[in-house]
C-alpha cells in the first residue's frame, strides 16, 4: 500500500475510535482505503471482511501504543501468543501485563488477505527494540469477531549485513522429526491432513523433489525469515531445482513443539523448530488454506531465536 494511503487510512480510522465503534472503524476504512495522493493509482476498495479486519488490527496497534488494556483484552483471542524479532514469545497474560514495552512504531505496506475465517495482515515496523521488522498478525473469527491469534515479528537484514556461511548437515538423508514423526498429538481428521501435508513438505524438499513439494504448497504462497528477502513459490521451487542440480544436502529443523488450529476452510500452525548442526533455533507460524478439499501451506514465517530466549 503506497506510503500516502496508509498515512490517511491511519488517520481516518484514529478517528473512528473516538468518534463511533466498530461499525464506524470499518466504514472509515473503506473510505481510508480510497485517499491517495495525487500522483498515486487508485487502489480497489476492501470486501467487507478485509476492512474489517484491517480496523481490528489498527485498533490493537493504537491500543497497545496506549496501554490500553481494556480494548486489547477484547480484541486477543484466549490462545494468543506474540513473538517478538529476537523470536521470545509473549503469552497473552504477559503481553497484557505491560503493553507499552512490546508496543511497535507506525505500520507501513500494510496488506491484508482472507483465508476463510483466518485472515494475514502485513506490513513493516519498527519494534520496540527498534528493530527493522517485517510482521504477520493473524486473525481467526472466532463467535462472529475478529480476534488476533499470532502476531509475530521477522526482523530485516542490515544494510551492511554479511551472509552467513551455510552449514553442512551431519546427515542429510535422515530425517525422522519431521518427515515421520512430530512430537504432536493431533485432535481432529482436519488436523491429521494438515500434519500429513506438512510432512509430505519437508519429505520432498530433502528429496529436491520440487514438483511434490509444490503440489502441497498453494500458488500464492510466501515464504518469510529472519534476515531475507520474501520468497513466492517460484522462488523457492527454483531453489530447491538448484540444490538438486549441485546435490546440497538438505537438513529440515526438527520439531521441539508444535500447535494447530483450524478455523473453517483456514488454519495456522505454530511450531518451534531445532536445526542440531548448527545447534540453532527458530519460531515458525505457517497459514494453512483449504482449496478443491486439499489443505495448502499458503504463508511460513520463521524468526530466529536469539541466544538466551
Amino acid at each position: 500500500m503506497p506510503g500516502a494511503t496508509s498515512a490517511a487510512r491511519s488517520i481516518v480510522v484514529r478517528r473512528a475510535v473516538l468518534w463511533g465503534g466498530v461499525g464506524a472503524l470499518v466504514a472509515a476504512v473503506l473510505i481510508a482505503v480510497l485517499i491517495v495522493g495525487p500522483k498515486a493509482q487508485p487502489r480497489p476498495p476492501l470486501p467487507a471482511a478485509g476492512a474489517a479486519v484491517v480496523a481490528a488490527d489498527d485498533t490493537l496497534s493504537t491500543a497497545i501504543r496506549a496501554g490500553d488494556k481494556g480494548i486489547a483484552r477484547r480484541l486477543l483471542a484466549l490462545e494468543f501468543t506474540f513473538v517478538d524479532a529476537a523470536g521470545q514469545i509473549h503469552l497473552r497474560k504477559d503481553f497484557l501485563a505491560d503493553l507499552k514495552a512490546v508496543a511497535a512504531g507506525s505500520a507501513t505496506d500494510v496488506d491484508v488477505k482472507i483465508y476463510g475465517l483466518v485472515a494475514l495482515v502485513t506490513g513493516h515496523h519498527k519494534s520496540a527494540s527498534g528493530a527493522d521488522t517485517l510482521f504477520l498478525d493473524i486473525w481467526v473469527k472466532q463467535k462472529r469477531a475478529w480476534r488476533a491469534l499470532v502476531m509475530q515479528e521477522v526482523p530485516l537484514a542490515a544494510a551492511d549485513a554479511a551472509a552467513a556461511a551455510p552449514v553442512a548437515p551431519a546427515n542429510p538423508s535422515e530425517c525422522k522429526n519431521p518427515c515421520e514423526a512430530i512430537p504432536y498429538r493431533v485432535r481432529s481428521p482436519t488436523e491429521q491432513e494438515i500434519v500429513k501435508s506438512f510432512q509430505a513438505i519437508a519429505k520432498a524438499v530433502t528429496a529436491h523433489d520440487a514438483g511434490e513439494w509444490s503440489r502441497h504448497v498453494a500458488d500464492d504462497f510466501v515464504l518469510y525469515g529472519s534476515g531475507g528477502a520474501p520468497a513466492s513459490k517460484a522462488a523457492r521451487m527454483a531453489l530447491i531445482e538448484r540444490q538438486k542440480e549441485s546435490k546440497t544436502a538438505v537438513t529440515i529443523g526438527e520439531v521441539e513443539h508444535m500447535e494447530v488450529s483450524a478455523y473453517g476452510d483456514g488454519a495456522v500452525m505454530i511450531a518451534t523448530h531445532l536445526t542440531p548442526e548448527a545447534r540453532s533455533r527458530f519460531r515458525a507460524v505457517r497459514l494453512w488454506t483449504r482449496r478443491n478439499g486439499q489443505w495448502l501451506m499458503a504463508v511460513s514465517a520463521h524468526t530466529d531465536i536469539r541466544i538466551g530466549n
